[in-house]
This record gives C-alpha cells, structure tokens and sequence, in this order.
C-alpha cells in the first residue's frame, strides 16, 4: 500500500532524499529489527515521519530520530514529537552523531539502529558502526540494492565492502523494493538490509583492514600477486609472505572474491608488524 508524502514538503535534491512512503515496506523494516516495546531506537532520516509513526506504534520506549534537514525537523517536532514525550527529534548529521557518540542512550542496555538513508552516506555509515565500541543490537537500513547486495555478498562474490562489514556483523537482505515505494522515484532499485552486530571492536587501524585493503584493490589478481605488490610497495615484509607462503598455500593461490572472513582473519595475522 502507498501512503501520501506527509504535508507536501518537497525532497531536497542537495541531501538525497527519496521519501520512503509504502506502507507495507516500512512495516517490514519495522519488523525486521524487532521492534517492541522498552526498545530505544535511533532512526536515521526520519523525513516527514512515515517510518517514525510506524515506530511509534510498536511503543518503544524512546524514539531519537536524527534529521538533518531543519525544515523536516521543525516540522517533526511540532506534529509528532509534539504528541509522544517517548520521541526525540535531533536536528544535525547523523554520521557525526553517531560517530562521536553524541547520543544519550548510556542508561539503555542496548538500542536498535534504523533508517531510510540517503545513499551517497552508505560507505561512510558502514565505517562508523564498525568502529562504534557500543554497537546497536540490530541495525536496519534501507539503501541502494546493488550496495546491499555488495555488502550479503557470499565466498565467490566477496569484495571490499561486504568484507569491511561481516568482519563485525552478519548482514541479510529482508527484501528488494520498487522505485514506486518513494516520493520522488529513485534511479535506482533498494533494499533493506538487516544488519546484526557481533560487537567485535576491530578499528580502521587493525591489520585485517590493512590485507582487505590490499588483496581487494586488484581483485582478479590471486592473493599472492597482490600480496607480492604490497612487498614492493613496503606493505608487507618478505619474512610475511614467505610464512604465508609455507602456511597458506592453497588460500593465498585463489582469488580475494573466494575467500572466507575467517581465510581474511588468518591473512591479517601477518600485517601486525612483521618485516
């Protein structure tokens, strides 16, 4: 079913705003992540509520919606915030809420992320929560189906993105949605993704990224030609690669694209630092 865009505010074209309005897909991203009631929940890209009200409605016990368009904010809390005292509006950028733990959830023992997102903040989002030392119990978002795609990838489909992201989560698709499910259509098919956290802390700087990094960056090569490039650039020692040599023979002969997250874990082992 395909609701009306709430109050006939227009999209902002500068923060990619495609309003997500069909009633059956935001009950399904509500669904997805479980929603019940004592939950506190952070939506990302509240809009015009559409998504927000659906919420509201499972009774959670807080709601701290961040928007980043002043208009739609200032709307949002003289209609629906109005109305709920369980419901926070924050007018700012998300990634930089979120990033610098400028929430206030620390009474909460856990919390649910959700969001129709802008897509252009995908990338960036997925390194934030790696990073978060207090993950959110289940994130789900809805974005661009190839990224979501990119991101459930399975051995034999593994890339970058979808190793940045199980190293910390395991991500499943909930479904793929239509270009008639937004107000303005986007140029693009989507889906809403499910990610769950394992609350693993791995952080930019540790040396799994480090390998993914390298083995991805030329990913019809085999590991081991990668592998020998980031010798000649100085990013691995010889004594590493001839240990990876002896002891991986097999994995580092295949391509970055078949390979585990536990194959990846065990590549990493010899980026801490060895010459």
């Amino acid at each position: 079913m395909i609701g009306k865009e709430y109050d006939g505010a227009k999209p902002n074209k500068r923060l990619g705003q495609n309003f997500l309005i069909d009633d059956d897909v935001l009950d399904a991203i509500t669904e997805a992540a479980g929603i019940k009631k004592g939950d506190v929940v952070v939506e990302i890209g509240p809009g015009h509520g559409e998504l927000t009200q659906k919420l509201l409605a499972r009774k959670p016990a807080r709601i701290i919606a961040i928007e980043k368009d002043g208009s739609l904010a200032q709307r949002l809390v003289g209609s629906l915030a109005k109305q709920n005292k369980n419901l926070e509006i924050i007018e700012g950028d998300a990634l930089d809420i979120i990033e610098n733990c400028k929430l206030k959830i620390e009474n909460s023992t856990n919390y649910k992320l959700v969001g129709n997102i802008p897509y252009y903040i995908t990338g960036y989002l997925m390194r934030i929560l790696g990073e978060l030392k207090r993950k959110p119990s289940v994130i789900v978002l809805t974005m661009q189906r190839e990224v979501a795609e990119r991101i459930a990838a399975k051995p034999g489909k593994m890339n970058l993105l979808s190793a940045s992201v199980q190293i910390w989560g395991q991500p499943e698709i909930q479904m793929f949605i239509g270009r008639h499910s937004f107000n303005p259509a986007p140029k693009v098919d989507s889906a809403i993704i499910k990610i769950t956290p394992n609350q693993k802390l791995v952080t930019n700087n540790d040396p799994y990224y480090k390998v993914i990094k390298i083995i991805f960056k030329q990913p019809r090569k085999t590991v081991l030609n990668n592998l020998k490039d980031a010798v000649k650039n100085g990013l691995l020692g010889p004594s590493a690669l001839l240990l990876l040599s002896e002891k991986h023979s097999k994995l580092i002969n295949k391509r970055p694209q078949d390979l585990k997250i536990a194959d990846l874990k065990a590549l990493g082992l010899y980026f801490g630092g060895q010459n």
